[in-house]
């Protein structure tokens, strides 16, 4: 099971993530979000990241281009994208998109991306609401799919059951505040996630 934990905004996070068995850290360039970070404070946090974990990009409605020159710098192993934001060629991308009523997983065949990140639907923010969606919609795709959403250490397990997805990411429920994890919650999310007989 790949384990995301997003949203991470500085070294302590990253590190409690990584040692708590994390795959994949999370890092937020939408302006608009309360986890924003540019990308001299991402590139401090990453020195301290051990070789191995990968480093996701998070971009909303940002040309390929722009996408492209972040991870370039950064060194991003993955992007993720919301929005209309375009696959740039020769990097890995998740594609996020939002479960609402109707959602068909044969929408997923839009897009070349390598995996699809569903996350319950929003009007106002682009991921870390909070807020689950029926896990079930997910089950038998035939592309690599994500679970986002509302998960804690509580309901991983079961959103994992239902889904049967490649990895789960979590975020807000794993928070003190915005942008600060709760080292606490972090670890029995981890732990959780990874327990589950896939």
């Amino acid at each position: 099971m790949m384990v995301k934990i997003c949203g991470i905004t500085n070294r302590e996070d990253a590190l409690a993530a990584v040692e708590g068995g994390a795959a994949a850290l999370g890092f937020n360039f939408y302006p608009r979000s309360p986890r924003h970070l540019t990308p001299e404070k991402v590139r401090r946090i990453l020195e301290a990241v051990p070789a191995g974990t990968w480093k996701v990009g998070i971009f909303v409605n940002e040309p390929p281009e722009a996408v492209a020159a972040f991870a370039a710098f950064l060194g991003l192993d993955v992007v993720q994208l919301y929005g209309e934001s375009a696959i740039p060629a020769g990097l890995r991308a998740w594609k996020a998109v939002p479960v609402g009523p109707g959602f068909q997983l044969s929408q997923l065949a839009a897009y070349a991306a390598e995996a699809f990140l569903l996350d319950a639907p929003s009007e106002d923010n682009y991921g870390g609401t909070g807020q689950t969606f029926d896990w079930s919609v997910a089950r038998g795709a035939s592309q690599k799919v994500i679970i986002a959403g509302g998960l804690d250490e509580e309901n991983v397990a079961e959103a994992i059951r239902q889904a049967r997805p490649w990895g789960v990411d979590a975020c807000s429920r794993l928070e003190s505040s915005p942008g600060r994890k709760d080292h606490g919650k972090l670890a029995r999310f981890l732990k959780a996630a990874r327990s589950v007989e896939t």
